[in-house]
């Protein structure tokens, strides 16, 4: 059993087998999308779960062309500037007490920055887009 080889097989569509054992590392990089103006399509906000599948928190998607792109892509992360230091972070749906987004929030920086009052005046805006840390698409704030 110690040197026993697992045969894993896949048929494909012209009834072909792949022996998914002997298929290699590849030497291509994965192709990200350049930073650049992407125009706001629509917005959802649905509730994020973590590992163990509680929830915690909603979380604004942005749904946007992007000139590189035939189809549309979803950004859920903003870079804004807090003090002297520019964060990236979640566009996290909350409200204060008085049902409002709150100020210092990342999502009412982004909002701040475009004189947009809700998000609904994002649709169809022009915004401009940065790499963040892990080169994920992020919506620029600053």
């Amino acid at each position: 059993m110690e040197n026993e080889k697992i045969e894993i097989e896949k048929k494909t569509e012209i009834g072909e087998k792949t022996d998914f054992g002997k298929i290699g590392v590849g030497t291509k990089e994965n192709v990200s999308l350049k930073p650049a103006f992407v125009k706001v399509v629509s917005y959802k906000i649905a509730m994020q779960h973590n590992r163990d599948d509680k929830e915690i928190g909603e979380k604004v998607s942005l749904t946007c062309k992007h000139p590189d792109k035939d189809e549309l892509i979803e950004i859920s992360a903003v870079s804004y500037r807090k003090g002297k230091e520019i964060k990236t972070s979640g566009m996290w749906f909350k409200l204060d007490a008085d049902g409002l987004i709150p100020k210092q929030s990342a999502l009412a920086c982004f909002l701040v920055s475009l004189n947009a009052i809700n998000l609904d005046q994002l649709i169809g805006m022009d915004i401009a887009t940065e790499l963040d840390e892990k080169n994920y698409l992020c919506v620029k704030a600053y």
